[in-house]
């Protein structure tokens, strides 16, 4: 289909049903014993039951499987600083797969504010109605604070999508892609061109996970100790990334390189770059929806597993891998974090998926349709867990 047809379909698709989620009721409300079973008079009595056990909200009502989403709308998709009501799309959507893949309730909140103290105020108010909240599409650096501030005073899980979804799958990718060009984690060198939110987070899961030779390269050159224009995640990514200091950009730190991880700019990494690196090489492009470099042309110049954010080539990497079952996870075990151990628990999740039958170049992540991934990575999250994880209230 082409890319007017589908803009097309998708705006009348939108119209037509003006929007793409809706609250439905679980129960019947037929006669006048339903309706005081679900409203007044017998609601007072689950009402009185949670005020003397706030515990029990989780079990009498939708809290206990209701995720809020959360978003700015800074940082939507490929378009930037949309603002609340434009993001709205992305998270109703999200809402779906949500529900489709985790059997999970979300809820879209768009927040007309880019103040990070309104927004962490502002969840926290809100927190008592969910029992996990996942950040979207928040811009560099606040992304950051509000995560960390948001996990340090709240008592349910909070996830930025953005950041640990795509580590999570990227991970899982590469563990599979590793064994395709039989190299250990130790062994490889890896570039991440794109120093955000992302960049940082996947930097941080492969360090946590046995990488030991990482670099980040941002627009403004390579990560490295010292450099002015770094933020505050930037320099504290400086003191365990770019060991030998080098100085520059992407061509001074790709030669020799194993792995190239992309999330940055269209078109940014050169066939020639891909010839620099080792012949074996292992490519993750993943700007959308124009990648770093197209597949084509990094397995013409030599790359052995290329992957993109795209659904028209192999080897698709797809937050939609990682977010529901992390969060299934999180809600079944009723954890206040998600862990370190659990992203590589979910990675690890994720890549066993693809059987060693079924592994090769052009597979070695699961279509983000498969819908036996959110369980696997739920069952793995839950194989974590200690009692001093589990949230008591």
């Amino acid at each position: 289909m082409s890319k007017e047809c589908l803009s097309e379909e998708t705006i009348n698709l939108h119209r037509a049903f003006r929007g793409k989620i809706e609250v439905s009721s679980k129960v019947p409300i037929n006669t006048g014993t339903d309706l005081s079973l679900v409203y007044t008079p017998g609601v007072a009595d689950i009402c009185k039951a949670i005020a003397d056990n706030p515990d029990e909200a989780d079990e009498l009502t939708s809290k206990g499987n209701m995720v809020a989403i959360v978003t700015d709308g800074t940082a939507v998709l490929g378009l930037g600083d949309i603002g609340p009501k434009a993001a709205l799309p992305v998270m109703e959507g999200k809402s779906l797969l949500f529900k489709k893949f985790a059997g999970i309730d979300a809820f879209p909140l768009c927040l007309d504010t880019q103040n990070t103290e309104e927004i962490i105020s502002t969840i926290k108010a809100l927190a008592p109605t969910f029992s996990g909240v996942n950040l979207e599409d928040i811009s560099a650096p606040r992304c950051f604070e509000i995560e960390e501030r948001l996990k340090e005073e709240l008592d349910i899980p909070v996830f930025h999508d953005d950041q640990h979804g795509t580590a999570i799958v990227v991970l899982a990718a590469l563990i599979n892609a590793l064994q395709i060009v039989n190299k250990t984690k130790q062994q490889t060198k890896v570039v991440i061109n794109g120093a955000g939110a992302a960049g940082i987070a996947i930097a941080d899961l492969l360090l946590y996970a046995g990488f030991t030779n990482v670099t980040l390269v941002s627009l403004e050159g390579i990560v490295r100790k010292g450099a002015p224009w770094m933020n505050a995640r930037q320099a504290s990514m400086a003191e365990k990334t770019n060991l030998n200091g080098v100085h520059g950009g992407l061509n001074e730190v790709i030669e020799g390189a194993d792995i190239f991880i992309g999330v940055s700019a269209p078109g940014v990494l050169s066939k020639e770059q891909v010839k620099m690196m080792k012949s074996d090489a292992i490519i993750f492009a993943l700007a959308n929806p124009i990648p770093e470099i197209y597949p084509e042309d990094a397995l013409e110049a030599g790359a052995v597993v290329v992957g993109t954010g795209r659904s028209d080539y192999p080897n698709q990497i797809n937050n939609l891998l990682a977010f529901p079952g992390i969060f299934k996870g999180a809600l079944d075990h009723r954890v206040r974090d998600i862990t370190m151990d659990m992203k590589v628990a979910a990675a690890e999740g994720i890549a066993k998926v693809v059987s060693n039958e079924e592994l090769c170049p052009e597979y070695v992540i699961p279509s983000a349709l498969n819908q036996t991934v959110a369980l696997a990575v739920a069952d793995a999250v839950g194989q974590t867990i200690s009692e001093k994880e589990v949230c008591v209230v």
